[in-house]
């Protein structure tokens, strides 16, 4: 709960004008972890949760980017106890070879970045392809997770559950299970689809108690949760909607915990969008987050297949873009940034270790007492008395 003790169960509206009153948000910068009574040696700290059946070590999923999860990188991140999730609509299932495109996106200038993503993005989705992507990442060895929109799920989820697909993200800006579309064209029915689709399906995006708990009545076996504080996303500019993170995740965290008490299913939620470094993942699970979808983290790792960039899903959009390509650089291996050890010292490798150090100084021996902790909120939390970090451009204040 994001308050001081004494005002734990107060709503603090706020007046917008004479005809408006509106609630106060909060984001993962303005609030704080509080250190309780007792500490735990983080090696004996437990970071593992399971999401539809699959159990995992790390609470993080790579987001389902063209910069950052490729069939390769899918295989790894399964090795090293993440998980990492293929975007079917990406250039991994537009062409045989996707990396001349990649090799194109990432030489290409900012003014010539959308037209060029626009018509590389052209090619049509190949069901072939599909099916391949999903072979190759468990011939490997690899946690087949795979993400496509309510659209392209119509379209091509027989193809998708035939293939083998461990997970099934279905993924938009914002969904919900209250869909109104053009008379005579088919919507994707969620609850259908979680019942019979025969693979766990996951659900994103979404920010709000009620819509969380729709869709885990519906049948989701996880809640993504965030709109647009992804790292090259600008959704908020250009539709001006979401709520900050810390908020968001806590909203949901509550419909999950209803969901769980009414029907004794317990539906992880993800918190993605907006979180880079350790202390970030940290706030999201404290807030009630299982675990975390990262983006930009992922694509600095040398095995990422941006080639030191990062790029929004809806970048290529035909019609209005909603993303941006950044450039992250290239800071070491996938296994540095999740398990380390860090030879940077901003919080963005070793993620494990951060999250399990956290935990032990919260005094939280698992995820569930992870939820429970203490947070406060604290607007000058990532400033106060780093002056010489930020005028040197070091540390915190890079």
């Amino acid at each position: 709960m994001i308050a001081w003790p004494q005002t734990r169960n107060l709503q603090v509206d706020i007046q917008l004008g004479r005809s408006r009153t509106v609630r106060r948000a909060y984001g993962i910068d303005e609030i704080a972890l509080v250190p309780g009574s007792r500490t735990v040696d983080p090696a004996i700290t437990d970071s593992s949760w399971s999401l539809g059946g699959i159990a995992r070590e790390i609470p993080i999923i790579a987001s389902a980017m063209d910069g950052v999860v490729d069939v390769a990188m899918a295989v790894e991140l399964s090795r090293q106890g993440a998980l990492g999730v293929l975007n079917l609509e990406g250039v991994q299932c537009r062409y045989d070879d996707p990396n001349p495109v990649l090799d194109r996106i990432a030489a290409v200038g900012n003014q010539e970045f959308v037209p060029l993503m626009q018509d590389l993005y052209s090619q049509p989705v190949r069901e072939d392809l599909i099916r391949q992507r999903i072979a190759e990442i468990k011939a490997g060895g690899g946690i087949a997770a795979v993400s496509a929109t309510p659209m392209a799920a119509l379209k091509f989820g027989t193809a998708i559950a035939e293939a083998g697909a461990d997970l099934f993200f279905v993924q938009a800006t914002v969904v919900s299970t209250e869909h109104l579309g053009p008379e005579g064209q088919a919507s994707l029915d969620l609850e259908v689809l979680c019942r019979t689709f025969g693979v766990p399906v996951v659900i994103g995006n979404c920010v709000t108690y009620d819509v969380a708990l729709k869709l885990m009545r519906a049948g989701a076996a996880g809640v993504l949760v965030g709109i647009g504080p992804g790292a090259a996303c600008t959704s908020r500019g250009v539709l001006g909607i979401g709520i900050p993170q810390a908020t968001a995740v806590a909203e949901c965290a509550a419909a999950r915990n209803e969901y769980l008490a009414e029907s004794g299913r317990y539906v992880p939620i993800v918190a993605d969008g907006g979180i880079v470094t350790g202390g970030d993942i940290c706030k999201c699970l404290a807030c009630g987050a299982d675990a975390v979808m990262i983006g930009s983290p992922i694509a600095r790792a040398s095995e990422a297949p941006g080639r030191g960039f990062h790029w929004g899903m809806a970048t290529p959009s035909p019609l209005l873009p909603r993303g941006t390509r950044i450039k992250v650089g290239t800071t070491g291996s996938i296994e540095t940034i999740l398990r380390g050890p860090a030879c940077l010292d901003d919080g963005t490798q070793n993620l494990l270790g951060c999250i399990r150090t956290s935990m032990g100084t919260l005094g939280a021996r698992t995820l569930k007492e992870m939820h429970g902790v203490e947070v406060v909120v604290a607007p000058s939390l990532l400033t106060e008395g780093k002056v010489y970090q930020k005028a040197q451009q070091l540390g915190m204040g890079k």
